[in-house]
């Protein structure tokens, strides 16, 4: 009796069905495109013209210094698993890149995803590829590329996993490294939305495990269920933060930017600070949601330990000139953005203070 003739179906990869799922979702793909992006048909690469690209402080870049970024999502995508909802993990990733190499002072010109999935099911990859396309619109980017890689015998039926590379730019002269913030700097909180992409883990034990909570179950303190809660996507601060770039009315305003993700407050902040340089925050000075005081309830977390895993409500720390404060706080608040003063800059030893 002849063997039967394998195929690359028999083994769990459908590579017709991703092909007609690729084509699929070009237009929403293609929606983000700006104007540096290029034509490209060929699919091997995506191309990106520079000087065609839109530029906040010149048409025509001078002296630009490229900033790259990548990340994933990480065990927040386990969430999604359990909810079956997928429509809003691909903003996470976007953010998570694009608020990283905006510290730097860059404008993120375009991004490319990676999708590592069990099964190439149609509901599932429109909804991830929805979600990138919303976080590119929000950042302002292109999504000029990406992978979908169908990896039965890799994933767990029913799961996958993202990743993300964000490119920007800015020009040399306007690169931020906090090399210039000094002691009387100001110090200023720009809320995060939730927990944004960090901590999952341990929120995790501490909800579902420590405490017995359900995702479908609704919290009155939070005023949605706990799965809705923790599936909130990560705020995008490109737009808030480069209009407080056009602040520049004394030089150089905007001293240092930390983007606060794994690690807190408390390890994020320091990589920005200077020899002799401490960052005082006056803990009382913002609200913290309340799904972070749900998860040091239901497994009893330590201060210290909450806030060096989690944001605490700061998704994106700005050191500012004392000067500059009430004219950054009127652009960020201008565009959508309600930040307030949350510490100083003291003399010190590159450490987080929290008093």
């Amino acid at each position: 009796m002849a063997k039967k003739n394998l195929t690359y179906k028999d083994a769990g990869v459908d590579i017709d069905a991703t092909n007609e799922l690729v084509g699929g979702y070009l237009k929403m793909i293609r929606s983000t495109y700006n104007p540096g992006v290029i034509k490209n048909d060929n699919g091997f690469g995506g191309l990106f013209r520079l000087q065609g690209a839109p530029g906040l402080f010149a048409r025509r870049w001078r002296d630009p210094v490229m900033v790259s970024g990548t990340d994933g999502v990480g065990t927040k995508l386990k969430i999604a698993f359990m909810m079956d909802k997928h429509d809003t993990v691909g903003i996470d990733l976007v953010a998570m890149s694009v608020n990283d190499i905006l510290v730097q002072g860059a404008e993120p010109m375009f991004f490319l995803d990676y999708i590592g999935i069990a099964k190439a099911e149609k509901r599932v990859l429109l909804d991830l590829v929805k979600g990138v396309v919303d976080g590119c619109k929000q950042a302002n980017c292109a999504l000029l590329g990406g992978e979908t890689a169908e990896l039965p015998s890799l994933y767990a039926k029913g799961e996958y996993d993202l990743a993300g590379f964000a490119v920007g730019v800015v020009e040399r002269k306007r690169l931020i490294d906090g090399s210039q913030v000094e002691p009387g700097d100001i110090i200023l909180g720009l809320p995060s939305s939730g927990l944004h992409s960090n901590g999952y883990s341990l929120a995790r034990k501490a909800l579902l495990e420590a405490g017995g909570y359900k995702l479908n179950r609704k919290v009155a303190e939070l005023g949605c269920t706990l799965g809705e809660e923790l599936l909130r996507p990560t705020r995008i601060y490109v737009k808030p933060v480069l209009a407080a770039f056009m602040s520049y009315k004394v030089k150089r305003p905007i001293r240092a930017l930390a983007h606060i993700t794994g690690g807190g407050l408390l390890e994020n902040v320091p990589r920005i600070l200077p020899t002799g340089c401490d960052a005082v925050f006056n803990i009382d000075s913002w609200e913290v949601p309340p799904v972070f005081r749900l998860i040091q309830k239901a497994g009893n977390i330590a201060d210290e330990e909450m806030f060096r895993v989690f944001n605490m409500g700061i998704g994106m720390v700005m050191v500012v000139t004392p000067s500059s404060v009430e004219t950054v706080l009127a652009k960020l608040k201008k565009a959508g953005c309600k930040a307030n003063v949350v510490g100083r800059i003291a003399p010190g030893k590159r450490n987080v203070q929290l008093v």
